[in-house]
């Protein structure tokens, strides 16, 4: 797994982005980040990470889009007491028939992976916005990350306090992410515009929380 600091100024308070399959910070670097300290995780290739000293912080804030929804929760102890966690477009079960992406597609994508497929893919995930420009690593390494995040396993989850919702997402159904949440205490919040990709109707990593 790979890090990047979007803000590292010593500020009081801190926020942990855990980002999507195939992605970098770049495509959250246009936010906002004020008075916040801002981490972004990416590239699930290999979970392998560093050890970071969150505890100076006086909060504590978890954001964690797609598949980073359910990546996040293999860190729990290292995030276990956060402040507040909010999830985007993801859930913390992303390979299930009825909380997820359906296995079948999932396999298909897996086993189909190519340049061509994965051009589509990325279209998918954001049809209003090209993402061409932030997919920096190449095929292979890009099919071996759904692999291994299919592979993960998981033992203990953190509780989302919120999670945001597209209701134009092509990559985990809306209404399987609706019955996942609908199962939690989480506070929904549903995007009518917004397609997997939703960080181009934002400005600021506040307005995520």
């Amino acid at each position: 797994m790979q890090y990047k600091w979007l803000n590292h100024k010593n500020n009081e308070k801190l926020i942990v982005f855990f980002n999507g399959w195939g992605m970098d910070e770049k495509i959250v670097s246009h936010l906002n980040c004020s008075d916040y300290d801002v981490l972004v995780f990416f590239d699930y290739e290999s979970f392998d990470i560093e050890k970071f000293d969150f505890e100076k912080y006086k909060n504590k804030y978890l954001i964690a889009w797609s598949m980073g929804v359910y990546v996040c929760n293999y860190y729990y102890e290292l995030i276990k007491n956060f402040d507040r966690f909010a999830a985007v477009n993801g859930t913390q079960k992303p390979i299930d028939d009825n909380f997820g992406i359906p296995e079948f597609v999932y396999g298909l994508t897996v086993n189909n992976f190519n340049d061509l497929s994965c051009s589509k893919f990325m279209k998918k995930i954001s049809p209003f916005f090209d993402l061409s420009a932030y997919v920096t690593r190449n095929t292979h390494a890009l099919k071996n990350e759904l692999i291994s995040i299919r592979d993960l396993k998981v033992e203990n989850y953190v509780e989302f306090n919120k999670t945001t919702i597209s209701k134009k997402d092509k990559i985990f159904p809306f209404q399987n992410q609706m019955n996942y949440w609908e199962t939690t205490n989480a506070q929904i919040n549903i995007s009518e515009d917004g397609a997997h990709y939703i960080f181009n109707l934002y400005q600021n990593w506040e307005d995520l929380l």
